[in-house]
């Protein structure tokens, strides 16, 4: 293959590193012809970007990691770790559920990390918009075009996608939000992502998608559900066929995810210069352990530990433990409580992954907790009582839901590092809560 040389403007090649489109920052300043979505070229490949690769961070100091959602709480933590790596990046948020403060922490952060470092400061791009508004989408994504290159080559070599609705209640209250937010938005993203020849994809998708195959006991391995038949050995060695689908979904969103999984898995097929890897994610705890970043969301929380720091902050009289009669030891749901840090390093092995195609890969611990323990804990790290309120099981729960990490441990080279107990600390810090064993 012939070796490629795009050229780049001068107003593209002085970028600041602090680049944002919002009141108050200094936008971008370029000017584009018409674009059309009326037909998608095939993707070229130069041997500086190997299509299924990202490059080492610091290799190349032209590329960018776009992140959509990157405002928000797992977002923002994956940003903020693309950052420490070195990675440029390329933020998208409508806004909806995070705020700009989030981005000046960000910034901030960026500059301290490397104001007193010989490294190259990457940069750090912001773009208000919804990822649904493929005009405002074409309009940013070409600001990152190679000006000179024959066809749409994009300075963009990956994107994370964690904008979706995410409650489980409200799915089942309004699913067609969802549906359309979720599953009919990835459609048109998706779409304009190809136009540009920007084909690598971390797809933000959920162990909701397990449905009731979570309450077998034991840990979900991801061949519980699949996108084709799949043949494989479970635990005991023991060869095991899975047809494509999955059985006993409980609510809209987690069908949500599982329908956004099977047109990602066919869109890869249809089209191998795709390389797509889903993210299942089990229950993100904690938060950045300067306690810089944490959760903060414009709309009422609806998981556990956000209303558990309710309850410590005073913002709530009690936390509502919904189920005490699960066939659990203590009666209480349990779920696989992953470090938000550990969730977001996740993401960078993705990026990093050789492989091609569509793949899926569960991160969690592999261990689960209980409700119970999860408050104990909390009251443990903050010597605070945090006060209950026992009730009945929501619609759409399950028992219990823990992973089986052992993929991505072997196929992605990552493991959790964080405890439930570090989570806990961290969340104190976030809130300048003295710790019992130290303080924040």
């Amino acid at each position: 293959m012939p070796h490629q040389t795009f050229s780049r403007s001068t107003s593209e090649s002085s970028l600041t590193g602090t680049s944002i489109e919002s009141p108050g920052y200094t936008s971008l300043d370029t000017s584009f012809d018409n674009l059309s979505l009326a037909s998608t070229p095939n993707t070229e490949h130069s041997d500086t970007f190997s299509h299924g690769r990202i490059l080492a961070p610091g290799q190349n100091t032209d590329e960018y990691i776009l992140v959509v959602g990157g405002l928000g709480y797992i977002g923002s933590h994956t940003c903020w770790e693309l950052l420490k790596d070195g990675y440029n990046v390329v933020v998208i948020d409508d806004l909806s559920n995070s705020f700009t403060t989030v981005l000046d922490t960000l910034h901030s952060m960026n500059e301290e990390r490397h104001n007193d470092t010989p490294c190259r400061r990457p940069e750090l791009h912001y773009h208000e918009a919804d990822f649904r508004d493929q005009s405002r989408m074409e309009e940013i994504l070409r600001r990152y075009d190679y000006r000179f290159a024959s066809r749409h080559t994009s300075k963009i070599k990956g994107v994370i996608h964690f904008a979706a609705y995410k409650s489980v209640s409200e799915s089942i209250e309004n699913p067609l939000k969802y549906y359309d937010n979720n599953v009919a938005g990835l459609v048109r993203f998706c779409q304009t992502l190809a136009f540009f020849n920007i084909k690598n994809l971390v797809f933000s998708s959920s162990a909701t998608v397990y449905g009731v195959l979570a309450d077998k006991g034991g840990r979900l391995p991801e061949e519980f559900c699949t996108h084709r038949e799949t043949s494989w050995q479970d635990s005991k060695g023991r060869q095991q066929t899975t047809l494509a689908g999955c059985t006993g979904l409980t609510n809209p969103y987690g069908r949500t995810k599982w329908m956004c999984e099977a047109i990602l898995a066919d869109v890869a097929i249809a089209d191998p210069s795709w390389t797509v890897v889903a993210l299942r994610y089990f229950n993100p705890v904690g938060c950045d352990e300067s306690g810089r970043l944490g959760e903060d969301p414009r709309m009422a929380p609806t998981n556990l530990m956000p209303v558990v720091l309710q309850v410590l902050t005073g913002d709530r009289d009690h936390l509502d433990v919904y189920g005490t009669d699960w066939d659990t030891p203590d009666g209480t749901a349990v779920r696989d409580f992953i470090h938000v840090s550990d969730l977001a390093r996740g993401h960078l092995a993705a990026l990093s992954t050789r492989m091609t195609g569509f793949q899926t890969f569960n991160v969690g611990t592999g261990s689960g907790h209980s409700v119970a323990e999860v408050v104990d804990a909390m009251q443990k790290a903050s010597g605070k009582t945090i006060a209950s309120v026992r009730t009945g099981r929501r619609d759409g729960d399950v028992g219990m839901c823990v992973a089986d990490p052992s993929k991505a441990m072997t196929e992605l080279g990552w493991k959790p590092k964080k405890t439930l107990l570090d989570s806990c600390r961290d969340l104190c810090r976030f809130l300048g809560i003295q710790t019992v064993n130290g303080v924040s």
